[in-house]
């Protein structure tokens, strides 16, 4: 039996203190990093659809994450184990997802 897999989408705020990058350290920039190399493992297990986040630095900023699961449980332990979540610099809200169109061309 084929075992099936769900999509997910997880929403990523900064913390407010960190909207001002004047407040950045050493400290943040390593947890994003790991956070980036969390996405990129992700996306090396076939689980990352996309990631991305908005190019502004103010209170409307977001990041999202779209991947797959094998279920909510599965998919809560990715979020919540996702770097930048376990290390308090973004919160994170998990929803089910489903991609209608993609495309397949370049960036």
């Amino acid at each position: 039996m084929l075992e099936t897999t769900s999509q997910y989408i997880y929403v990523l705020k900064l913390i407010p203190k960190l909207l001002d990058e004047t407040k950045w350290t050493h400290k943040e920039n390593d947890i994003v990093g790991r956070h980036f190399k969390a996405l990129q493992q992700l996306q090396s297990e076939g689980q990352l659809i996309l990631a991305g986040r908005t190019q502004n630095m103010d209170e409307t900023t977001f990041g999202i994450v779209i991947f797959k699961a094998k279920n909510e449980n599965e998919a809560i332990l990715i979020m919540e184990n996702d770097p930048a979540v376990k290390d308090g610099i973004m919160t994170a809200q998990l929803y089910p997802y489903q991609v209608a169109l993609i495309s397949e061309s370049n960036l």
